[in-house]
């Protein structure tokens, strides 16, 4: 009985500490049968990455439970938990889906035409001289009005209005362009009324005027999930 008990013990060991060992996993990337080329394959657990071929080829070392992200730039994001059965395979197959192909920026000219120059005394007296042929103003009856209030009163010059500034949606702009769809609610588990109010958060901080400037989807995703954490503690 302690024998067959030592063997259970033993085997259950060995398969632990196979599991725990980085294999190289081989795949392909296709899109609609077609490989893809320069996908970026990311193990997102142990921090390294690689690229496919120009057959849509990679491979990685991985080990069970490890996040794999695979990142193309005309797709969003998608990532796999990879299993024993990956590794056993050792020939995954990743079908991307590419984003809908977005028509260029309309560049609007802006055309200036000349100011019309308004005369307010000339306006005041064409005014006045329409009022006069109303009998009212030769009743003799006072109004308690000032006749010719008009050229009093017409604004001469109007104040400038000011420019409102636009507001700044970049950030916004470059996790659409990263991030699936379903990425806030599937991945960060937060609520659909949440998400304008997350990426609001997330922009306020200083960092994401620097993933403007050095864009990295690995970058991206660390920043996304480490601001989740401080967002779910403010609730």
């Amino acid at each position: 009985m302690k024998v067959k008990l030592l063997t259970t013990i033993s085997f259950f060991t060995y398969q632990l500490s196979i599991s725990q060992t980085e294999k190289l996993l081989k795949g392909k990337v296709l899109s609609q049968h077609t490989p893809l080329h320069k996908v970026e394959v990311i193990n997102k657990t142990a921090h390294t990455s690689t690229r496919t071929n120009e057959l849509g080829e990679f491979s990685i070392l991985v080990k069970v439970q490890d996040s794999l992200i695979f990142f193309y730039k005309d797709s969003f994001f998608s990532r796999l938990k990879i299993s024993q059965e990956n590794i056993n395979q050792n020939n995954l197959i990743v079908n991307k889906v590419l984003k809908p192909e977005e028509l260029k920026e309309v560049v609007i000219t802006k055309v200036e035409f000349d100011k019309v120059k308004v005369d307010a005394d000339a306006v005041a007296d064409v005014l006045i001289s329409k009022n006069a042929k109303d009998l009212s103003w030769n009743t003799g009856v006072s109004d308690n009005t000032i006749r010719e209030a008009l050229r009093v009163s017409f604004p001469l010059k109007g104040k400038p209005k000011k420019k409102t500034e636009l507001d700044d949606d970049r950030f916004k702009k470059l996790i659409t362009a990263y991030c699936p769809p379903d990425f806030f609610l599937k991945d960060l588990k937060l609520k659909p009324e949440e998400k304008e109010l997350f990426i609001d958060f997330c922009d306020s901080d200083l960092k994401s005027k620097t993933l403007l400037e050095n864009p990295n989807v690995l970058a991206i995703m660390d920043f996304l999930y480490s601001k989740n954490e401080e967002f779910k503690k403010l609730k």
